[in-house]
C-alpha cells in the first residue's frame, strides 16, 4: 500500500468535502430568508392616499391592516375592483390583490376608518401592528453571525496545517511525509555520483531493514541512527532520497524546523506523534533533515541562551530514540552540516550509532557528478570532463550542478545548438569571480599597475614547487577585483610547511612586483595581505610551525573558541607577533629574489597582459619554459586509474584522496 498517497487521499478529502458546519450554516440561512422573504402568493401595489380613499369610496376593500410605527396602510382589495387596476396576467398569477400607502398621521387614519364605518363605506376588518424592522434585525444579530463565520475560518486554517486529521487539536500532530516503493519520484543509488564511502554505509543500513535475520542470528542488534555529517551542498538530503527510492519500508522524511513551533508542548507532541506513526508502520525509516535546528547543545547555564520549548523537544526525541521504551524496527537518519554544536547526548552510541561523513568531491567523483549533471544537457566534443573536474577542485555536488546550469544558460544566450567547452569554462570563471565589467573606468596607470601585479603572482607561482599551478591571468575588472589570477590547487590531505610558505609567497609577489618594477605600492594587494597574515597566524598558533614556538597550538577545537580570555599571556602574545611579521618578511623578501631573477620574463608577462588583457599557462610555458614540478593532480589520476586496472578487476589503490579546498583560488 503506497502511504504517501493514502496520506494524500485524505487531505484531498478534507479539502474537496462537504463540511457539517457548512450544511447547518446553508440550512440556517435557507430558513431565515423563508421567514423574512417568502409571501403568500399576493401582489401589493403602492398608491397615493388620495387614490386609497377612492378605493375604499367605491367599497372595494375587503381588510385595512394599520402599521404605527410607519404610518403604513396596507388593504386588500375585491376581485372586481382589483380587475380594474391590475393587468390580466398579475391577476392570473396571484389570489390576493393588496394596494399600500402612507397616512397622514395616526389619528388622521383612525378618525377615517371610523367614518367609513360610520357611514357604511368600508364593512372589512381592521388590524393595528407593529411592521417589522430587518435593518435592527441585522444590526442586532450581524457581528454575532460575523464572529461566528470568522471562528470557522480560523478551525479550518488551524486544521490544516496541524498535520493529517484535522480539527483545532491536530496543531501537535506529525506532518512528515511518508514515502515507500510505490512513490513515483524515486531516487536510487544510481543518481547518487561519488560518495562511495557513505553509500556503502547506507546501503548496509537499508539491508538491515530488508534481511534483518542476516544479523540478529548472531546476537548482533541493528543501530538505531546515523548521522549524515558534511558541508552544504555535498548531497546528504539526496543521500536520504536515495535511502526512500531503495528502501522497501516506510521512509518517514520531515526537517528539524518542523518540531519547533510557536505554541509551548507542540515540538514534543510532535516527536511523540512521529515515533508513534514509526512504530505502527515499523520496520521502517525516519529523516530529520537540518537536524541542528532542535538538537543544539542545551545551554549549562539556564539564564543564559535558553529555550525552553527547544529544550524539551530535544528531550523528547532523546527518550524516543533511546528511552525506557523500545523502538525496535525503526532507524533514524539525520542530517546537518554543524556536528560540532549538536548536544553530546545526542550524538552517543545507543543514539546515532553512526557518524556518516559526506565530505566535498574527490577528483574521481567530480568526474561521476559531471555525467549525472550532464545527462539531459546537449553537449559536443569539445567538453572533457577530465578537464572540468580538475578546475571544479572545492566545488560540492550543487555546485557542479549550478556549474553546467550555467553553462547552459550561456550556451542559450550566444544562440548555440550545443554546450561547449568555452561555455563551461566562462561559467565556472563566473560562478567564481563574478561577472565581467569592462565597462568600469580604469586609466592606462592603473591597466600597467594591475597589469605588473598580476605578472608577478603568475611568475613567482610559476618558479616554486608547492605552489599551485596557473590556469590564467587577467586583467578586466571582475566582481569586486580589478584583476585575478586563476590557479588549480593542489589537493592535498596533509600541508607541509613548506606549501604554506611557497604560498604566502606567490601571494606577496603582487606587492613585490609594484615596489621592484613601479617605485611604490597601491592598495591592490589589501586581499592578498589579508590572507598572509591569517596563514602566518596559523603556522604559529595552530600548527606549531615556528622556531620560537615549536610544537604549540592554541586552537580550540570544541568551537569554544576561549571565550572571552586568549589561552597564553602577553608575553607570549608579543613573541607570536614577532614570528607571524618574521615569516611575512622572509617571504617577501624571497619574492622579490625571485622577480629579480626573473625580470625579463615578468616584463613579458605584463606587456602581453597589457596587450590582451588575458593571459593562459600556454603564454608563461612560452616566457618560462615548461614548469619542472608536475601536477599532483595528475599523479593522483595516473595511481587511481593504475588501481582500477588490476588483474581481478578491482580498485586497490588504498591511498584516499585529498580533501579540496573550498573553491580554486582567485588572487587579485
Amino acid at each position: 500500500m503506497d502511504f504517501k498517497k493514502k496520506n494524500d487521499n485524505k487531505s484531498s478529502n478534507n479539502k474537496g468535502g462537504f463540511s457539517l458546519l457548512w450544511m447547518y450554516g446553508i440550512l440556517f440561512a435557507i430558513v431565515i430568508a423563508g421567514s423574512f422573504f417568502i409571501d403568500d402568493n399576493s401582489i401589493n401595489k403602492p398608491v397615493s392616499w388620495t387614490e386609497f380613499e377612492s378605493y375604499v369610496s367605491r367599497k372595494g376593500v375587503k381588510s385595512i391592516v394599520v402599521y404605527n410605527n410607519t404610518l403604513k396602510v396596507e388593504a386588500e382589495l375585491t376581485k372586481n375592483l382589483a380587475d380594474s387596476i391590475f393587468t390580466k396576467e398579475q391577476i392570473s398569477k396571484t389570489q390576493k390583490y393588496k394596494v399600500n400607502t402612507k397616512g397622514p398621521s395616526i389619528d388622521g387614519i383612525k378618525d377615517k376608518i371610523d367614518k367609513w364605518q360610520s357611514d357604511g363605506t368600508f364593512t372589512g376588518d381592521v388590524s393595528y401592528m407593529e411592521e417589522k424592522d430587518y435593518s435592527n434585525l441585522i444590526w442586532s444579530y450581524g457581528p454575532i453571525i460575523l464572529m461566528i463565520v470568522i471562528f470557522i475560518y480560523i478551525m479550518r486554517k488551524m486544521s490544516t496545517g496541524g498535520g493529517p486529521g484535522g480539527g483545532v487539536f491536530s496543531v501537535g500532530k506529525s506532518n512528515a511525509e511518508v514515502y515507500d516503493k510505490d512513490n513515483s519520484s524515486k531516487v536510487t543509488f544510481n543518481d547518487v555520483a561519488g560518495l562511495a564511502e557513505a553509500k556503502t554505509e547506507v546501503e548496509e543500513i537499508v539491508d538491515f531493514l530488508k534481511n534483518p535475520g542476516r544479523y540478529t542470528e548472531l546476537g548482533g542488534k541493528i543501530p538505531k541512527g546515523a548521522l549524515l555529517v558534511g558541508p552544504p551542498g555535498t548531497g546528504k538530503t539526496l543521500l536520504a532520497r536515495a535511502v526512500a527510492g531503495e528502501a522497501n519500508v516506510p521512509f518517514f522524511s520531515m526537517s528539524g524546523s518542523n518540531f519547533v513551533e510557536m505554541f509551548v508542548g507542540v515540538g514534543a507532541s510532535r516527536v511523540r506523534d512521529l515515533f508513534r506513526q514509526a512504530k505502527e508502520k515499523a520496520p521502517c525509516i525516519v529523516f530529520i533533515d537540518e537536524i541542528d535546528a532542535v538538537g543544539r547543545a542545551r545551554s549549562k547555564n539556564a539564564g543564559m541562551n535558553s529555550n525552553d520549548e527547544r529544550e524539551s523537544t530535544l528531550n523528547q526525541l532523546l527518550t524516543e530514540m533511546d528511552g525506557f521504551g523500545t523502538n525496535s524496527g525503526v532507524i533514524i537518519l539525520a542530517a546537518t552540516n554543524r556536528a560540532d554544536i549538536l548536544d553530546k547526548a545526542l550524538l552517543r552510541a545507543g543514539r546515532f550509532d553512526r557518524q556518516i561523513y559526506v565530505e566535498l568531491p574527490d577528483l574521481h567523483d567530480r568526474i561521476e557528478i559531471f555525467k549525472v549533471h550532464l545527462r539531459n544537457v546537449k553537449i559536443d566534443d569539445t567538453v572533457d570532463l577530465e578537464l572540468l573536474a580538475r578546475q571544479t577542485p572545492g566545488f560540492s555536488g550543487a555546485d557542479i550542478a549550478n556549474v553546467c546550469n550555467e553553462a547552459a544558460l550561456i550556451a542559450a544566450r550566444r544562440n548555440k545548438s550545443s554546450v561547449q567547452r568555452k561555455d563551461f569554462t566562462d561559467a565556472v570563471d563566473r560562478i567564481i569571480g563574478g561577472l565581467e565589467k569592462r565597462s568600469k573606468i580604469t586609466t592606462d596607470e592603473e591597466k600597467k599597475s594591475i597589469a605588473i601585479h598580476e605578472a608577478g603572482h603568475a611568475t613567482v607561482s610559476w618558479h616554486l614547487e608547492y605552489a599551485n599551478p596557473l590556469i590564467k591571468v587577467t586583467i578586466v575588472p571582475r566582481g569586486k577585483a580589478l584583476g585575478a589570477a586563476w590557479y588549480l590547487p593542489e589537493e592535498r590531505q596533509i600541508v607541509p610547511q613548506q606549501a604554506i610558505l611557497d604560498d604566502i609567497c606567490s601571494l606577496l609577489a603582487g606587492r613585490a612586483a609594484e615596489e621592484m618594477f613601479i617605485g611604490t605600492v597601491s592598495t591592490g594587494a589589501a586581499n592578498d595581505l589579508e590572507r598572509v597574515t591569517k596563514q602566518a597566524y596559523a603556522m604559529v598558533v595552530y600548527y606549531g610551525m615556528s622556531n620560537l614556538l615549536p610544537n604549540v597550538c592554541y586552537y580550540d577545537s570544541t568551537g569554544q573558541d576561549y571565550m572571552f580570555s586568549k589561552p597564553y599571556s602577553e608575553d607570549r602574545a608579543e613573541i607570536i607577533d614577532k614570528e607571524v611579521s618574521r615569516i611575512i618578511q622572509e617571504q617577501y623578501q624571497r619574492a622579490k629574489d625571485i622577480l629579480k631573477q626573473y625580470a625579463d620574463g615578468h616584463a613579458k608577462l605584463a606587456d602581453t597582459l597589457l596587450k590582451n588583457e588575458v593571459i593562459f599557462a600556454e603564454d608563461a610555458e612560452k616566457i618560462f619554459g615548461k614548469r619542472q614540478w608536475t601536477s599532483r593532480t595528475d599523479e593522483i589520476l595516473a595511481s587511481r586509474e593504475s588501481g582500477e586496472k588490476t588483474a581481478d578487476g578491482e580498485n586497490n589503490n588504498k591511498d584516499s584522496e585529498p580533501t579540496p579546498p573550498p573553491i580554486p583560488k582567485m588572487e587579485n
